[in-house]
């Protein structure tokens, strides 16, 4: 296989019309997230470092990672040549028009560093042969899926948040494992763990292949590993890597003693297993269940409905609850439940190494895997797998089949995200241009393979149309907008959950397949 790269001549004009694009919407609707990173400005640039992780005048705290927080502290610099009043800590819900620029212009320049790991991704996509066909050209159709993913322009640039910038270090860090080159990829992978902890999803995936790929190294007759070509000096100078981006980010609280408060700001489980059935995966299904068992119960007269406890999850609160009839979950058990849905993945690539795409392929089923089974885990953590997958779905049928279900499932799953009737028209004719070009695009670079999607799959994707129309059209004019004014949300999560729950399943029958592949003389 070659490897392709086409030089600059539509990338350059395609990353400008994205960045274009996304200037439209920088007085579109935006979420709390928009005041959450606000206040963090003003507490890194009034407040002393000492005091940035104890500061609780407003509810949204600083609960990200110490480099994140200095990402705030350099952008509160160029920020109170805008505005000098959203500095002030006092200053909640401060909304100016020259606020509102000032943040929505930050995440579109700092999306550079996405758009940078993007043209690296693109350079190092696998062809089988080169076509001066544009659209034949996996490198193009993967610049496309990644700078107008549907998912990431909703998140960050109409909800408001930084994923793209915190995106391109995951990108590029992948891109360098491509290209061989293991110890920019880990720097870059340590680096973004400092800034954004829900990257640990991937660590077990980054940890093993690096060991196993980088630290042992292959006989030169027969191309086989034991250990006794482990090197030392590799681990050494991988291990000084890491823990020097850990001490630089987290060395000066534990110095001052904060380490437990910074802790305790990362990880809150008080927040509950699930947050308003948003995050579609096993726990929306669970308690689903949970509820489905007490109306049966109660009809049935198995059950006192006033013996029973009350659960909160539809209540749209984050908040700790008991399930009513099933066991109630604890972090123990998510956690539990995680390690064991990408322990498979993470032993294969130690036993079969497959080079970086078999690393790439642990990575997307460890990110699944604790969106699936992970403790209150957020909406936007699907586009952890949806983006990274983009790669392998230029390069392979079965895994542009994957693609295609996950992120029309995963993308629509986001639609709560943008719950104002304003947006209804923008997020719908987004997502149908997105999926439409998906589609089109991956039909065409594996045509003559068969089709992307089974008759099932197919099905259930029309499916998702009928659950819009009844969400998004039907039930804001019906009288139960009022009474249960959670339902879409129930519906939305529920149904997405099952195409996730599948997508997950195909990714390890890919994985279960290439591992047969390999077993073969």
């Amino acid at each position: 296989m070659a490897v392709q790269s086409d030089g600059w001549s539509w990338f350059l004009p395609l990353a400008a019309g994205v960045s274009l694009f996304k200037c439209l919407f920088i007085n579109a609707y935006r979420s709390t997230d928009f005041e959450v990173h606000r206040n963090w400005l003003a507490i890194t640039h009034s407040l002393p470092v000492s005091s940035w992780y104890h500061e609780n005048t407003s509810e949204w705290t600083l609960d990200y990672p110490p480099l994140f927080a200095w990402f705030e502290f350099g952008l509160s610099k160029v920020a109170q040549h805008f505005d000098k009043n959203m500095l002030l800590v006092e200053n909640l819900n401060y909304a100016s028009p020259e606020t509102v620029m000032f943040q929505r212009l930050s995440v579109i320049f700092t999306d550079l560093v996405f758009i940078f790991a993007v043209r690296e991704c693109s350079r190092c996509v696998q062809v089988q042969k080169v076509s001066r066909d544009i659209l034949d050209q996996p490198s193009f159709v993967l610049s496309v899926l990644l700078l107008w993913n549907f998912g990431l322009f909703v998140v960050d640039h109409i909800h408001f948040q930084y994923n793209g910038f915190l995106f391109g270090f995951l990108l590029l860090s992948v891109a360098k494992h491509l290209q061989s080159e293991h110890l920019q990829g880990a720097l870059l992978f340590s680096i973004l763990l400092n800034l954004k902890h829900i990257y640990l999803y991937v660590a077990p995936a980054y940890g093993v292949y690096l060991l196993r790929d980088y630290c042992f190294t292959r006989d030169v007759k027969d191309g086989s590993i034991g250990w006794r070509s482990f090197s030392l000096l590799r681990l050494l100078v991988l291990g000084g890597i890491v823990v020097s981006v850990f001490t630089l980010s987290v060395g000066p609280f534990l110095v001052m003693g904060q380490l437990p408060q910074v802790l305790s700001r990362l990880f809150p489980f008080k927040r509950g297993l699930c947050h308003a059935y948003w995050a579609p995966n096993i726990w929306a299904l669970y308690n689903i269940l949970d509820k489905v068992l007490v109306v049966l119960g109660v009809r049935l007269k198995l059950l006192q409905e006033a013996e029973l406890p009350r659960a909160s999850m539809t209540g749209g609160l984050v908040q700790e609850f008991q399930h009513s009839v099933l066991p109630s979950i604890s972090p123990a058990t998510t956690l539990f439940c995680t390690l064991l849905s990408i322990l498979p993945a993470v032993v294969s690539i130690w036993r079969r190494p497959r080079g970086a795409r078999g690393f790439l392929r642990c990575l997307l089923l460890c990110a699944l895997g604790s969106f699936m089974f992970g403790w209150h885990v957020h909406e936007k953590a699907v586009l952890l797998v949806i983006l990274p997958l983009s790669i392998l779905a230029v390069e392979s049928r079965e895994d542009a089949g994957i693609f295609l279900l996950l992120s029309t499932t995963g993308h629509y799953s986001l639609f709560p995200l943008l719950h104002t009737p304003a947006e209804l028209l923008i997020k719908v004719c987004l997502m149908l241009m997105f999926t439409t070009f998906s589609f089109t695009a991956l039909r065409r670079l594996h045509r003559g393979k068969g089709s992307l999607l089974r008759p099932l799959e197919v099905f259930y994707l029309l499916g998702l149309v009928a659950v819009a129309i009844a969400c998004e059209v039907v039930f804001p004019l019906s009288p139960w907008k009022h009474r249960l004014p959670f339902l879409p949300l129930l519906v939305t999560s529920v149904y997405c959950s099952v195409g996730v729950c599948y997508s997950f399943l195909r990714l390890y029958l890919s994985l279960w397949r290439s591992d047969c592949k390999a077993k073969q003389p």
